[in-house]
């Protein structure tokens, strides 16, 4: 004995729109909920979820009236949603049809002065070997970028800032430990303030 399957999501949506193009009717979710599963098979846990995915896609319309949410949905809508569907695809194919066609166009005129010849061929094989001769020059001048003027410049500037830097902190700690061992003593005092206070 076979088990039974249960109905996809797109054989249940395919049924809901049945319920609604064959009867022609406005529903209520609760009308809807005993519909489906007597005469389309669709579990009722399920009916309220495909239902709103319809809606949500536009294949089903609803409206609130007072307290109750209504749902229809009517043949024409469905013919006149897959009539601009086509339009609408027609275009778009015929905008890739104008798009290859300009692209095939490029194709064949940039071909042109392109044919293999043994004079191409060479003067292929001799930009290739200039290509790797360049990239070789470029990783050589990556070696000795250290002792571009430049570089160096920049690293001694970089190097006196740290240097004085270096220096006007120790100076202070050295300062400070003095002045606090010495705190009476003038020359500490006069030499802080000419150095530090200027």
């Amino acid at each position: 004995m076979s088990k039974k399957r249960g109905l996809s999501v797109e054989e249940k949506r395919t049924r809901m729109m049945e319920i609604f193009f064959e009867s022609k009717d406005v529903f209520q979710l609760k009308d809807i909920e005993k519909i489906a599963p007597k005469e389309k098979g669709i579990t009722a846990m399920s009916v309220k979820e495909v239902l709103q995915s319809l809606v949500d896609d536009g294949m089903v319309d609803t409206d609130r009236i007072g307290t109750s949410n209504y749902f229809w949905a009517f043949p024409s809508k469905a013919l006149h949603a897959r009539e601009r569907k086509l339009e609408e695809l027609k275009k778009q194919l015929s905008e890739y049809s104008q798009k290859k066609e300009s692209l095939q166009e490029s194709i064949e005129k940039s071909k042109i002065g392109r044919q293999d010849t043994t004079e191409r061929a060479a003067l292929m094989k001799e930009l290739a070997a200039l290509r790797q001769k360049k990239d070789h020059l470029k990783s050589e001048i990556e070696k000795y970028k250290e002792c571009d003027p430049d570089v160096v410049e920049e690293i001694r500037q970089a190097n006196k800032v740290a240097k004085e830097a270096a220096n006007r902190w120790t100076g202070v700690s050295l300062l400070t430990f003095l002045s606090s061992v010495l705190a009476p003593s003038l020359s500490i005092n006069k030499f802080k303030r000419r150095n530090y206070h200027a």
